[in-house]
């Protein structure tokens, strides 16, 4: 590896102050710790925040449930002349979408955040480094960038700084879902965000290292939530708000621990903490020609972490678009239909799919396992049907009927397609009756989470097969090079832009150019008009 291009956390180190050190020497100026991610990096992690931002706008303009409770509730926790101020803030709040207000930063951050990801469709992550063998696995999300939003508009920080400090959030929580599975022990993903966020809200509010290691402590040893929010046949908003919530009670921890509050120390290596208590102690990393007196292998986190400096090996650069609405396992699936309906067009002929006798889509654990569950083969709520397999495939499907045409941007997943009445359509209906879901074992398995190992057949009416071969890497993929990425991206954020306000455009523009955004930009980031439009719920 080059030179400084990386930092090292061994297993044997405090990862939790180590990370705290690095988060605040990759936000600071000084020539050699600073971070300095290339422009790829960055260009990247705007696309990524532009995604989260309209998702979420368009969330508010449809007044679903969690973001529109949540932004009232923001509302409700005015900064005031008693507000304590925050480490080195010039302001003592941060704003919502949609307002100018200054509100608690905690409640700023829970709505926002909220609303990102209500419709589960902004990036996701793999957990997945084979260069490094750090292939654990772990999901995650692009649902925490409004922690740098807010810790900017707090610290008084421009674009730029905001962007650099998304990269860094983005590195910790990434590199920790190579390294462990939270989801193997029906932990949810979100642990890791909120371990990141706690390290970078308080570098850029002038935290110390110790108080930003004692604030992830608090995160790991008080807030820890579990799988059981994404269980069941009609899913709640607890699904969509876990990131939200989990965050609200990181940031609540840093302004804790800013304040004198000592939490746990040293958390990956406490053999009290959901580390170590799931996989032990990793080896003790015993530094070459440099042993270690009486090396305790008892006295390690399970893991080795390793966190990108400079370069272009960040891992947000892993990460992966969604073109649409739907769960992130899908996307091989829907790939493959478009593949399949693309070489086939006479299967399209007839608009209630009476060319189509039989569809089998065979998949991956855990995409089997997940949204191929037999419990979600009759969604009745939006949280549900887009984490249906069969849901999700034959409304695509129906649109493609309808249309006639076969493309991303021709059949894009749009809120609509969520409705209750989308959910009933007697069309989509009779497709999901057409459809089985089958796990591909072991070849597919090992195939994932490199890829989204998925292959379709469609049987026609005639008994004749239309097979779409494996897919491995869809559209949106980080590993994908054929698909016109910017070009279907651009369509998502007027599509959803368009939701979201009467003056869409303007917005998204804004939010494109965050890297030339100045301080007093970015405290007026969230001053734009959300539109009201019927609930599709």
């Amino acid at each position: 590896m080059p030179e400084n291009q990386y930092v090292e956390l061994p297993a044997s180190s405090n990862q939790a102050l180590g990370i705290a050190r690095y988060a605040i020497d990759f936000l600071s100026d000084e020539p050699g710790k600073s971070g300095t991610p290339d422009a790829g990096v960055l260009e990247r992690t705007r696309l990524f925040h532009t995604d989260a931002v309209v998702c979420g706008l368009s969330a508010l303009a449809l007044q679903t449930n969690a973001p529109c409770l949540l932004r009232d509730e923001a509302l409700q926790y005015p900064v005031t002349e008693v507000t304590r101020p925050v480490g080195r803030a010039v302001r003592k709040g941060a704003t919502v979408f949609g307002s100018s207000a200054e509100v608690q930063v905690e409640k700023a951050i829970v709505a926002n955040s909220a609303a990102v990801r209500e419709w589960d469709s902004n990036g996701t992550n793999f957990g997945f480094n084979p260069r490094l063998g750090r292939t654990a696995g772990e999901f995650g999300h692009n649902d925490f960038y409004p922690v740098c939003i807010a810790a900017a508009q707090m610290a008084g920080k421009s674009g730029a700084e905001a962007l650099r400090a998304m990269v860094c959030l983005d590195e910790i929580r990434g590199r920790l879902a190579e390294v462990f599975s939270l989801k193997t022990y029906k932990i949810d993903h979100v642990v890791h965000g909120a371990i990141a966020s706690a390290a970078v809200f308080g570098a850029m509010l002038g935290a110390t290292p110790e108080q930003i290691e004692s604030a992830i402590g608090m995160c790991v040893a008080h807030y820890i939530p579990f799988r059981a929010i994404r269980a069941g046949k009609q899913l709640s908003d607890s699904k969509g708000s876990s990131a939200a919530i989990s965050t609200e009670a990181a940031i609540l921890s840093v302004k804790r621990a800013m304040a004198g509050f000592l939490g746990p120390r040293d958390i990956f290596r406490n053999p009290e903490a959901i580390f170590r208590i799931f996989e032990g102690p990793g080896q003790m990393f015993v530094p070459v020609g440099k042993p270690a007196k009486n090396p305790d292998p008892g006295d390690a986190s399970p893991f080795d972490l390793t966190l990108a400096r400079s370069g272009s090996d960040f891992a947000v650069m892993g990460m992966h678009f969604k073109l649409g609405l739907y769960e992130h396992q899908s996307a091989g699936a829907l790939q493959a239909m478009l593949n399949l309906l693309s070489r086939s067009p006479g299967l399209l002929e007839d608009v209630e799919g009476g060319r189509i006798s039989r569809i089998r889509i065979v998949a991956y654990e855990p995409a089997y396992g997940i949204i191929g569950d037999p419990a979600k083969r009759d969604p009745r709520t939006r949280q549900s049907a887009d984490h249906s397999m069969v849901y999700i495939v034959a409304t695509l499907l129906r649109k493609a009927l309808e249309q006639k045409r076969v493309g991303w941007t021709d059949l894009m997943l749009a809120p609509i397609d969520y409705g209750r009445e989308a959910i009933m359509n007697r069309r989509t209906r009779s497709l999901m009756q057409k459809i089985e879901f089958a796990h591909g074992g072991a070849e597919y398995d090992r195939r994932y989470p490199d890829g989204i190992p998925t292959s379709v057949v469609i049987t026609d009416a005639a008994g004749a097969t239309h097979d779409s071969g494996l897919v491995m890497y869809p559209a949106g993929h980080a590993r994908n090079t054929d698909a016109p990425l910017k070009s279907i991206l651009d369509h998502k954020f007027r599509l959803l832009g368009s939701l979201a306000s009467n003056n869409g455009g303007a917005i998204v523009e804004r939010l494109q150019r965050l890297e030339s955004l100045s301080a007093g930009e970015i405290a007026g980031l969230h001053e734009f008009d959300i539109a009201t439009r019927e609930p599709i719920e």
